[in-house]
Protein backbone atom coordinates (compact mmCIF):
# COMPACT_ATOMS: atom_id res chain seq x y z
CA UNK A 1 0.00 0.00 0.00
CA UNK A 2 2.80 2.43 0.67
CA UNK A 3 4.64 1.87 -2.49
CA UNK A 4 1.46 2.48 -4.33
CA UNK A 5 0.99 5.76 -2.20
CA UNK A 6 4.57 6.66 -3.07
CA UNK A 7 4.02 6.16 -7.01
CA UNK A 8 0.81 8.02 -7.05
CA UNK A 9 2.61 11.28 -5.55
CA UNK A 10 5.71 11.20 -7.35
CA UNK A 11 2.83 10.98 -10.24
CA UNK A 12 0.59 13.48 -9.22
CA UNK A 13 4.22 16.04 -8.59
CA UNK A 14 5.71 15.07 -12.09
CA UNK A 15 4.79 17.62 -14.96
CA UNK A 16 1.91 16.89 -16.53
CA UNK A 17 2.22 15.60 -20.31
CA UNK A 18 0.58 17.38 -23.05
CA UNK A 19 -1.46 14.91 -25.22
CA UNK A 20 -2.36 17.14 -27.93
CA UNK A 21 -2.66 20.21 -29.88
CA UNK A 22 -6.25 21.46 -31.56
CA UNK A 23 -5.49 23.91 -34.04
CA UNK A 24 -7.85 26.25 -35.45
CA UNK A 25 -6.45 27.15 -39.40
CA UNK A 26 -8.05 30.20 -41.78
CA UNK A 27 -7.30 31.26 -44.63
CA UNK A 28 -8.24 31.09 -48.60
CA UNK A 29 -7.60 27.53 -48.51
CA UNK A 30 -8.54 25.31 -45.33
CA UNK A 31 -11.20 26.11 -42.92
CA UNK A 32 -11.42 24.14 -39.34
CA UNK A 33 -9.75 22.55 -36.76
CA UNK A 34 -6.88 19.69 -37.08
CA UNK A 35 -6.28 18.08 -33.69
CA UNK A 36 -3.04 16.32 -33.27
CA UNK A 37 -1.79 13.76 -31.12
CA UNK A 38 1.58 14.91 -29.74
CA UNK A 39 4.70 12.15 -28.70
CA UNK A 40 5.78 13.19 -25.49
CA UNK A 41 7.73 9.27 -24.88
CA UNK A 42 9.28 9.74 -28.38
CA UNK A 43 10.32 13.57 -28.18
CA UNK A 44 10.03 14.69 -24.86
CA UNK A 45 11.68 18.04 -24.85
CA UNK A 46 10.35 19.18 -28.75
CA UNK A 47 6.40 18.32 -27.88
CA UNK A 48 7.28 20.46 -24.06
CA UNK A 49 8.90 23.12 -26.25
CA UNK A 50 5.44 23.19 -28.34
CA UNK A 51 2.92 22.78 -25.58
CA UNK A 52 4.69 25.81 -23.95
CA UNK A 53 4.62 28.05 -26.98
CA UNK A 54 0.94 26.85 -27.22
CA UNK A 55 0.19 27.97 -23.63
CA UNK A 56 1.69 31.24 -24.08
CA UNK A 57 -0.52 31.62 -27.40
CA UNK A 58 2.56 32.29 -29.46
CA UNK A 59 1.27 30.11 -32.06
CA UNK A 60 -1.76 31.83 -32.48
CA UNK A 61 -1.75 33.74 -35.79
CA UNK A 62 1.19 32.44 -37.44
CA UNK A 63 1.31 31.30 -41.46
CA UNK A 64 1.79 28.39 -43.05
CA UNK A 65 4.85 29.89 -44.54
CA UNK A 66 6.18 26.81 -46.97
CA UNK A 67 3.59 24.75 -48.31
CA UNK A 68 4.66 22.17 -51.18
CA UNK A 69 2.28 20.39 -52.56
CA UNK A 70 2.25 16.43 -52.39
CA UNK A 71 5.01 17.01 -49.30
CA UNK A 72 4.47 19.06 -46.44
CA UNK A 73 2.61 22.28 -45.00
CA UNK A 74 5.44 24.56 -42.66
CA UNK A 75 4.20 26.52 -39.83
CA UNK A 76 5.57 28.06 -36.50
CA UNK A 77 7.92 30.62 -37.03
CA UNK A 78 6.44 33.06 -34.01
CA UNK A 79 8.93 35.60 -34.50
CA UNK A 80 8.47 36.70 -37.98
CA UNK A 81 5.30 34.51 -39.29
CA UNK A 82 2.42 36.03 -37.62
CA UNK A 83 -0.69 37.13 -39.81
CA UNK A 84 -0.22 40.92 -41.32
CA UNK A 85 3.81 40.41 -40.89
CA UNK A 86 6.30 41.56 -43.43
CA UNK A 87 6.25 37.47 -44.93
CA UNK A 88 9.47 38.11 -46.84
CA UNK A 89 11.00 36.84 -43.24
CA UNK A 90 8.65 33.98 -42.79
CA UNK A 91 10.64 31.04 -41.65
CA UNK A 92 13.65 32.81 -40.82
CA UNK A 93 12.94 33.04 -37.25
CA UNK A 94 11.90 31.30 -34.30
CA UNK A 95 11.50 31.72 -30.56
CA UNK A 96 13.18 33.28 -27.98
CA UNK A 97 14.56 30.18 -26.35
CA UNK A 98 17.89 28.25 -27.00
CA UNK A 99 17.12 25.77 -30.03
CA UNK A 100 16.83 21.70 -29.30
CA UNK A 101 19.21 19.31 -29.80
CA UNK A 102 17.80 16.26 -32.46
CA UNK A 103 15.18 13.59 -30.93
CA UNK A 104 15.31 11.20 -33.66
CA UNK A 105 13.93 7.83 -33.50
CA UNK A 106 12.09 5.01 -35.62
CA UNK A 107 9.19 7.06 -36.26
CA UNK A 108 8.04 7.12 -39.98
CA UNK A 109 7.80 10.74 -41.87
CA UNK A 110 4.20 8.83 -43.24
CA UNK A 111 0.96 11.58 -44.32
CA UNK A 112 -0.05 12.91 -41.19
CA UNK A 113 3.19 13.08 -39.35
CA UNK A 114 4.26 16.57 -37.42
CA UNK A 115 7.98 16.82 -37.62
CA UNK A 116 10.19 19.60 -36.59
CA UNK A 117 11.90 21.93 -39.24
CA UNK A 118 15.88 22.75 -39.21
CA UNK A 119 18.34 24.31 -40.74
CA UNK A 120 20.94 22.06 -42.04
CA UNK A 121 22.27 21.68 -38.41
CA UNK A 122 20.29 18.40 -36.78
CA UNK A 123 20.61 20.35 -33.16
CA UNK A 124 18.70 23.78 -34.35
CA UNK A 125 14.80 23.05 -34.18
CA UNK A 126 13.33 26.00 -32.31
CA UNK A 127 9.17 26.51 -32.83
CA UNK A 128 8.53 25.93 -36.18
CA UNK A 129 7.07 22.19 -37.54
CA UNK A 130 5.34 20.87 -40.62
CA UNK A 131 2.60 18.36 -41.33
CA UNK A 132 3.38 15.93 -43.85
CA UNK A 133 0.73 15.39 -47.35
CA UNK A 134 2.35 12.37 -48.45
CA UNK A 135 5.34 9.80 -47.19
CA UNK A 136 8.51 10.75 -47.25
CA UNK A 137 10.73 8.45 -46.09
CA UNK A 138 13.71 10.16 -47.22
CA UNK A 139 13.17 12.49 -43.77
CA UNK A 140 12.90 9.17 -41.63
CA UNK A 141 15.91 9.25 -38.61
CA UNK A 142 17.02 12.97 -40.13
CA UNK A 143 14.21 15.19 -38.82
CA UNK A 144 11.86 14.77 -35.08
CA UNK A 145 9.00 13.37 -35.03
CA UNK A 146 6.49 15.39 -32.27
CA UNK A 147 2.97 14.31 -33.47
CA UNK A 148 0.57 12.71 -36.01
CA UNK A 149 -2.68 14.58 -36.99
CA UNK A 150 -6.02 12.51 -35.80
CA UNK A 151 -8.69 14.35 -36.61
CA UNK A 152 -8.71 17.47 -39.63
CA UNK A 153 -6.59 15.69 -41.86
CA UNK A 154 -9.40 17.26 -44.71
CA UNK A 155 -8.54 21.09 -43.52
CA UNK A 156 -4.75 20.09 -43.84
CA UNK A 157 -5.25 18.94 -47.27
CA UNK A 158 -6.98 22.34 -48.19
CA UNK A 159 -4.24 24.90 -46.91
CA UNK A 160 -3.18 26.88 -49.88
CA UNK A 161 0.32 26.11 -51.69
CA UNK A 162 2.87 27.94 -52.19
CA UNK A 163 3.83 28.67 -55.51
CA UNK A 164 7.05 30.60 -55.06
CA UNK A 165 10.51 29.67 -54.62
CA UNK A 166 11.18 26.60 -52.59
CA UNK A 167 7.11 26.73 -51.23
CA UNK A 168 7.09 30.07 -50.62
CA UNK A 169 3.22 31.13 -50.24
CA UNK A 170 2.47 34.18 -51.93
CA UNK A 171 -0.16 36.71 -51.19
CA UNK A 172 -2.20 36.13 -48.28
CA UNK A 173 -1.25 32.66 -46.44
CA UNK A 174 -3.35 30.85 -44.24
CA UNK A 175 -2.74 30.85 -40.48
CA UNK A 176 -3.27 28.91 -37.97
CA UNK A 177 -6.06 31.50 -35.57
CA UNK A 178 -5.56 29.55 -32.62
CA UNK A 179 -3.74 26.59 -31.20
CA UNK A 180 -4.70 25.30 -27.59
CA UNK A 181 -2.95 22.22 -26.04
CA UNK A 182 -5.58 19.71 -24.80
CA UNK A 183 -4.23 17.56 -21.82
Amino acid sequence: MRKLLVALLCTLAGPALATGLDIEIAGEGANGKVHVELMDDVAPDHVQRITELAREGAYDDVVFHRVIDGFMAQTGDVEFGKFGMDMRRAGTGGSDRPDLKAEFSDESFDRGVVGMARSANPDSANSQFFIMFAPAPHLNGQYTVVGRVTEGMDVVDAIKRGTGRNGEVMGQPDRMVKVSVTD
